[in-house]
């Protein structure tokens, strides 16, 4: 697998950003909006590919290994903020003010995440199977309809766990218009993703369709195999 390596890297660079950015709220006229609304619909473009391609099980280890990078960000950060200032540093109101929020947001990042992302690869992975792998309209309206469980999915747990006792009095309209945008995000970019995804298929070799024989949709599976493969190469020692 030539690219999926840097599709891991890229998609884990993406979460961060969206983690640290989503700890400002900004205005677009009425409508108020998380910072990482910019970036963080990419995470469901690249899982739509991922899974695409490579299939449930593969976009599973990515999904993962973003889950944990972000915790690992989230948990740094609560340290760093909690550590008491230099005499001369006068930044940690400002930094506690901004960064202290970010471990909140990662909290409710990684159970958003965790549930959306999931959600999304495992529609996606179905849909194809029952179409077969078809190509054109039908795969320009599983990548749309996966990523709509998946956003809606996401949108609610985030929400209601970053800032369901900050903002009461808006946070369903929030919530509404971050959902429409990044379902929007996604319809926007599809005839990218489309042509990408299949380029990308083109370059690897690899059109992976799951089968309900073949695939467990299980989201733990991947911790369990590894250490059933780490129990396995012990006992041939």
């Amino acid at each position: 697998m030539k690219l999926f390596n840097v599709f891991t890297g890229l998609f884990v660079t993406v979460l961060v950003v969206s983690t640290i950015a989503s700890s400002k709220i900004f205005a677009v006229g009425s409508f108020f909006l998380p910072g990482g609304v910019i970036v963080f619909p990419i995470l469901f473009i690249f899982n739509d590919i991922l899974t695409e391609v490579y299939g449930y099980a593969q976009s599973r280890r990515v999904i993962w290994t973003g889950l944990f990078c972000q915790a690992f960000v989230g948990i740094v950060l609560a340290i760093v903020t909690a550590l008491p200032p230099a005499p001369f540093w006068d930044g940690q109101p400002a930094f506690q003010r901004i960064l202290g929020f970010v471990p909140r947001v990662a909290l409710a990042g990684l159970m958003a995440y965790f549930s959306g992302e999931f959600a999304n690869s495992f529609v996606l992975s179905k849909m194809k199977y029952l179409e077969q792998g078809a190509r054109g309209l039908k795969q320009g309206w599983r990548f749309v309809a996966s990523t709509m469980v998946g956003e809606g999915v996401d949108s609610i747990v985030f929400m209601l766990v970053a800032y369901g006792s900050l903002m009461k009095s808006d946070l369903l309209n929030t919530l509404i218009t971050l959902y429409v945008v990044k379902v929007l995000y996604e319809i926007v970019a599809l005839p990218f993703t489309v042509k990408f995804s299949n380029w990308v298929k083109k370059i690897e070799g690899v059109d992976h369709i799951d089968t309900p024989q073949g695939t467990n949709y299980n989201p733990f599976s991947v911790l369990f195999n590894s250490r059933r493969r780490k129990a396995i190469e012990n006992s041939r020692v």
